[in-house]
């Protein structure tokens, strides 16, 4: 009566996760699958964080980079003065309007303003007044750090 399964097999006593037929020589694919999918996940999010949608040559400065936790308000000039609002080609008399309707946080909205190497400085000051005189106090220039 006192008997168990595992007794009544050949060998007696059966130790517990070891087979009887000796080790398996296969190389186990699941944590490696998990592992590229976690890594696959991660790239499609960081992808587009990565790219800017107007290509424009900044200028190099030696002030830091910011912390951003959120994707700014960017208005971008470039070479031949034209003016884009997050990566949007605009008029710069429909500038105000565009800005106003893209603010989430109202007037409190930091908007980055990116002007090329070679447009006008006339042409950068101008963007930046409208964008001021709309009520936006915290409008920031961005340039490039500078490479030693």
């Amino acid at each position: 009566m006192g008997m168990s399964v595992g007794a009544a097999q050949k060998g007696g006593r059966r130790r517990r996760g070891v087979p009887r037929y000796g080790a398996m020589a296969e190389i186990n694919m699941t944590p490696f699958i998990d592992v590229m999918l976690v890594l696959l996940i991660i790239f499609m999010v960081a992808a587009p964080l990565l790219a800017t949608g107007v290509p424009i040559d900044l200028p190099e400065t030696k002030a830091a980079s910011l912390n951003i936790d959120q994707k700014p308000l960017s208005v971008a000039v470039d070479d031949k003065g034209d003016i884009f609002v997050m990566d949007q080609p605009i008029a710069i008399e429909q500038l105000a309007e565009r800005i106003q309707s893209l603010a989430k946080s109202g007037f409190d909205e930091r908007i980055y303003v990116r002007g090329s190497r070679q447009v006008n400085y006339g042409r950068v000051a101008q963007v930046m007044s409208i964008i001021t005189s709309a009520g936006y106090k915290k409008v920031a220039l961005v340039t490039e750090q500078e490479k030693k």
